[in-house]
């Protein structure tokens, strides 16, 4: 368990480093683009035009976007306009047909909360005196007595749940933002996900213990498949009975 909440304390540094940046360009992408209608000012007949998102969200890293049309219903024949329309179509709403296949998917809460619940339940387990103790206390240097006051503490429970539980939205969160769901893609989500943690962390797990190394690997291992099988299988799935 402890190499999962090192890999999750990964994750959230990692976030805050490249995907804020990402998530802006993203946000940027969404804003400038679309088909929006205009009025065309050559012939004042109305036309459909479509912004260059990408350029829009690639010039904004040098302070401001740069907006210009990708495609109107009235090129090819008159490609070569001056594009004065262009301040009427950042005016206009966006029109895209189907647009509502393309917003992410909801994230639903209990099946995440199971997911976090189940991990958190295995790692109890795994790091028991029915599995790992004796060789967990070995590889981190402590004793019984140690080990005993630290599962009497509610902190360390509390963290390591509230890992698994951030574990488990990431997850929830790739399968929205990438529109899947079922078990194998939930699997592959969240070994993703997994694979993504290990390679940003790969120089503190390298200085690991090798005893606690395997131990935290073989947890992380199944913890991973478990909240993947839960989270993708009842995904978009109503667990609790409407009234």
């Amino acid at each position: 368990m402890l190499l999962l909440v090192w890999l999750v304390l990964c994750l959230v540094v990692v976030f805050f480093i490249l995907l804020l940046p990402w998530l802006w360009q993203r946000e940027i992408y969404r804003r400038y683009s679309g088909s929006r209608p205009v009025a065309c000012p050559e012939n004042q007949q109305p036309a459909v035009v479509n912004l260059d998102g990408r350029y829009a969200a690639e010039t904004e890293l040098d302070g401001r976007p740069a907006v210009r049309l990708r495609d109107c219903s009235r090129w090819p024949e008159r490609e070569q306009c001056d594009q004065a329309c262009l301040s009427q179509a950042l005016q206009a709403e966006p029109y895209t047909p189907g647009d509502a296949k393309k917003r992410p998917k909801q994230i639903y809460h209990l099946p995440i909360a199971l997911a976090a619940f189940a991990a958190w339940c295995l790692g109890a387990f795994w790091h028991s005196h029915f599995m790992f103790r004796t060789r967990w206390e070995g590889a981190v240097g402590l004793t019984q007595v140690q080990i005993k006051q630290i599962v009497w503490w509610l902190s360390p429970h509390l963290l390591t749940f509230g890992v698994c539980l951030l574990f488990a939205y990431g997850v929830a969160w790739l399968l929205a933002v990438c529109h899947r769901k079922g078990v194998l893609q939930g699997v592959l989500m969240s070994v993703l996900l997994c694979g993504a943690l290990v390679a940003a962390s790969s120089f503190g797990i390298a200085r690991m213990p090798h005893d606690l190394l395997v131990i935290e690997a073989g947890y992380t291992v199944l913890a991973t498949l478990i909240v993947g099988v839960i989270v993708g299988g009842l995904y978009n799935k109503h667990l609790l009975p409407s009234h």
